[in-house]
């Protein structure tokens, strides 16, 4: 069995990577990390994984964490993760980070959206970012895999087909995000005014208008699909969700294009792929049909009249945006199959 840790397992992102790791035929939950919680037992915290674990929450020690673990997830704030990462890396353990301190390629994008200069540049040199349906063969021999963010990957798998087949131009891209409260991610379970009950109930609200970190990411992707730079103009949004992720991007075409075609263009992109399922024309994706899965549900629909293509895509933030799409990363990493731990289907309702 292979060991494996979680550290900074208290929040939303940690929980379901533990949720997912306990029940996984192939691994043994060695070592859960939390400095808020250490001392605590597992099941006592999360009341929802009794009789699966007994751990009890220590504090972060990377040495610890090389001693008793062969691959770490990290839940870690960013500027935590790559604290980390060296120290993991030099005993030889592999490395899935759920964190955004590894997937901008340049350190000098690292330090403009997140306000900070990465202290791990060989880190992020070999660090090959998680996404399966773009980097499958770059994860199987990696050590070190940087876990998509979930806008970024609600996005990218939206519009990739498009701007890699060129049918899409990469001028006037424009991304709306709309995501349950916890996609607060690996700092989830936190006070906020803005994820109280009172605040997020019968209410939608969109938050780092032109500012969200999760743009660089899918600028550096969307552009390597289509050999140049671009720009996108994203806009998140928190829905009173708990989990859910709903993606729309518009995106001009090169030369009229059916809906027929724009479809059959998904279809061959993603084929063979094990989560994404694109959908049949006139079918539309929807949050409550992949909450607490790995899937993606995604469509594309032309509008002749703007000569744009509307692009929808629908996950579960803390599934294929993130940990669940982290257990994909770890079956591609051990050479195992990719629906591993990961069959269970959406729970509905």
């Amino acid at each position: 069995m292979l060991r494996v840790a979680v550290a900074g397992a208290s929040g939303y992102m940690g929980a379901e990577a533990l949720r997912l790791l306990c029940v996984h035929p192939k691994l043994q939950l060695a070592v859960v990390t939390s400095e808020r919680l250490a001392g605590e037992r597992l099941d006592k915290v999360f009341p929802h994984l009794r009789g699966l674990s007994s751990l009890v929450f220590s504090d972060l020690d990377p040495g610890r964490l090389s001693d008793e673990a062969d691959l770490v997830f990290l839940a870690l704030p960013h500027m935590e993760s790559q604290r980390a990462v060296p120290a993991l890396r030099k005993q030889g353990r592999k490395v899935i980070d759920l964190s955004a301190d590894y997937r901008l390629r340049d350190g000098s994008l690292y330090a403009t959206w997140y306000k900070a200069a990465h202290i791990d540049a060989a880190g992020l040199d070999e660090a090959v970012y998680g996404m399966p349906e773009l980097h499958r063969k770059g994860i199987s021999g990696a050590s070190l895999v940087a876990n998509p963010g979930c806008y970024a990957m609600g996005s990218i798998l939206a519009t990739a087909p498009l701007l890699k087949s060129g049918i899409g131009r990469v001028d006037g891209i424009v991304i709306d995000g709309k995501s349950g409260v916890t996609g607060a991610g690996a700092q989830g379970r936190k006070i906020d005014p803005m994820y109280l009950y009172t605040e997020a109930n019968e209410n939608v609200q969109a938050y780092a208008i032109a500012s969200h970190r999760h743009t660089a990411e899918i600028e550096q992707e969307l552009g390597a699909l289509a050999g140049t730079p671009l720009r996108v103009a994203f806009t998140p949004h928190l829905v009173p969700l708990n989990r859910g992720l709903f993606t729309t991007a518009s995106v001009a075409l090169t030369s009229a294009v059916a809906t027929a075609r724009l479809l059959d263009v998904y279809r061959e992109f993603y084929a063979g792929e094990p989560f994404v399922r694109v959908l049949d024309e006139g079918e539309r994706p929807a949050t409550r049909a992949v909450v607490g899965s790995n899937y993606c549900d995604v469509t594309v629909v032309a509008d002749p009249r703007t000569n744009r293509a509307v692009c929808v895509s629908a996950i579960d933030n803390l599934g294929k945006g993130g940990a669940a799409n982290g257990v994909q990363n770890l079956n591609i990493m051990f050479g195992w199959g990719e629906r591993t731990g990961l069959e269970a289907p959406p729970v509905y309702p």
